[in-house]
C-alpha cells in the first residue's frame, strides 16, 4: 500500500492527538539530518511461517531460530533488490548518505543488498532492534491465550502500549530507544539518513517525531498496515521533522516481486 505523502499521515496524527500536544515533550531539531528514511526489512522466513501459523490456526510458528537470526525469504531478498533498483535509477528524493540497521540478519541484509553499490558503509545500533517479545516470542495470538491466560488477561486491561511481555519490553521501552537514537543522530547534520528496521521501531519514530499520544499511535499501527520495504520518510522543516510519505511500496511496485503484508494479528505475536 502507498500512501499520499502529507495528507494521509500528519493530518491523521493531527486529528487524532493534536490538543493534546501540550502534554508531551516536543522534540526539537535545531540540527540533524536533512532528511529521515526508514526503511522496513523485506519479507523473512518468519513471515512466512508467521502467516502460515495463522491459517493453521496454530499456536505458534514452525520456526526453530533466534529472532535474531530470521533470514528472508526468497520474496523478501527480491525486494530488497528492487529497492536497489530504484536507488541505482535516482528515484528517491532523499538518497542516502548515511545507512544504519538494525542488527538482526533479515534487516541487516535487507540493507547490504537494497545499498549495494552506492559506496556507503553500513552501520549497525542495536537500539533498531526488533521488539523483544520475550516468552512470546514464535507465538500467535492463540497461542498466547492458550499458554499465557493470565498475561493475555493482563495485557488486555493494561493496554498494549504500556504492557510488558515476561522478558520482553513495552512499546514505551521501544520509545525509550529511538529517543536515545534520535538524540545521537543530531551529530550527522544535514544528511540524509537512513534507517533499517522494524515496524514496532518505526511506529515508534512516529510517536515520537509527530508528537502522537497512546491513543493516536495505536490507531495509526491499526488503520494502516506497514508492508515489508516500505518507506516512511521525514524531512526537517525549521525544528520540526516533517513527514512526507508513509508505507511507501513504490520501489517494490515497478518491479514484479510481490508487496507483502503480514496478517492481522496481536500486537505481542511474532513480527
Amino acid at each position: 500500500m502507498r500512501l499520499s505523502p502529507h495528507e494521509q499521515g500528519t493530518d491523521h496524527a493531527e486529528r487524532a492527538t493534536r490538543g493534546t500536544e501540550e502534554d508531551h515533550v516536543r522534540t526539537r531539531w535545531r540540527e540533524g539530518p536533512r532528511s529521515i528514511t526508514l526503511l522496513r526489512h523485506a519479507e523473512s522466513a518468519g513471515n512466512v511461517a508467521d502467516a502460515a501459523a495463522h491459517r493453521r490456526e496454530a499456536e505458534a510458528l514452525d520456526l526453530d531460530l533466534r529472532d535474531a537470526d530470521v533470514p528472508l525469504s526468497d520474496t523478501g531478498r527480491e525486494q530488497a533488490a528492487a529497492v536497489r533498483r530504484w536507488l541505482a535509477d535516482g528515484q528517491g528524493a532523499f538518497p542516502p548518505d548515511a545507512v544504519i540497521s538494525s542488527p538482526y540478519r533479515r534487516a541487516a541484509d535487507t540493507a547490504r543488498i537494497a545499498c549495494a553499490g552506492l559506496s556507503l558503509e553500513i552501520d549497525q545500533d542495536e537500539r533498531l532492534r526488533e521488539r523483544d517479545l520475550g516468552v512470546f516470542d514464535g507465538l500467535t495470538g492463540h497461542g498466547i491465550r492458550a499458554r499465557y491466560p493470565a498475561e493475555a488477561e493482563r495485557r488486555s486491561r493494561v493496554g498494549k502500549f504500556y504492557y510488558q511481555p515476561p522478558s520482553g519490553e513495552s512499546w514505551v521501552d521501544v520509545v525509550l530507544r529511538v529517543r536515545s537514537l534520535l538524540r545521537d543522530l543530531e551529530q550527522l547534520d544535514g544528511a540524509h539518513v537512513w534507517l533499517v528496521t522494524h515496524q514496532a521501531v518505526i511506529m515508534a519514530h512516529r510517536f515520537v517525531l509527530e508528537d502522537l499520544d497512546e491513543r493516536g499511535v495505536l490507531a495509526l499501527n491499526r488503520e494502516n498496515p506497514l508492508p515489508n520495504v516500505s518507506m516512511t520518510v521525514y524531512e526537517r522543516s525549521d525544528d520540526r521533522m516533517v513527514l512526507r510519505a508513509w508505507a511507501d511500496t513504490s520501489a517494490v511496485e515497478q518491479t514484479d516481486a510481490d508487496v507483502t503484508h503480514e496478517p492481522g494479528k496481536l500486537d505481542d505475536e511474532h513480527a
